[in-house]
């Protein structure tokens, strides 16, 4: 952005509401990411396999947009209660992800499942690996490990007969 911390509050009445700003912005480069996935004529496995990528590049290349979401917004939740109340603040994403998981089960592909516990999957499984990331306690590149997470996240979610 090019700009001080203290010059971008001008353009705001208060912090709460730079905060709430910031949680927008960089949920919604996630779904914007995630609505060009779930727009692809693929399976949902690779669908998954394509958006853990696309999530661990982003938590390499930006790694200061997911650690805010997981520093500031999961631990400050008092900051957000008016005007960001539930997924108010992230709800492109949220409604992304409730897209991918909707269309894989109509599609037999993923097994009909309540929302909230294949939601806290996959985010939980991905937040945990920003978080290890931002530690600096992985073994390896973050993005090595793109394609066993993947696998974990389709296997957890896969139809079974």
């Amino acid at each position: 952005m090019q700009m001080s911390v203290g010059n971008m509050y001008n353009y705001f009445a208060s912090k709460e509401e730079l905060a709430k700003f910031a949680i927008k912005y960089s949920t919604n480069i996630l779904a914007d990411e995630l609505r060009k996935i779930n727009n692809l004529d693929i399976s949902s496995k690779e669908k998954i396999y394509i958006f853990v990528k696309k999530y661990l590049e982003n938590v390499q290349k930006s790694p200061e947009v997911i650690e805010y979401f997981l520093r500031v917004y999961l631990s400050n939740r008092e900051v957000f209660k008016q005007g960001c109340e539930g997924f108010l603040c992230v709800g492109e994403f949220v409604t992304e992800v409730m897209i991918l998981l909707d269309d894989g089960a109509q599609k037999k592909e993923f097994r009909e499942q309540e929302f909230f516990p294949a939601f806290a999957m996959i985010m939980g499984c991905l937040g945990g690996f920003a978080f290890l990331s931002g530690e600096n306690v992985l073994d390896k590149d973050i993005l090595s490990y793109s394609d066993a997470v993947a696998d974990n996240i389709y296997r957890a979610l896969k139809y079974e007969e």
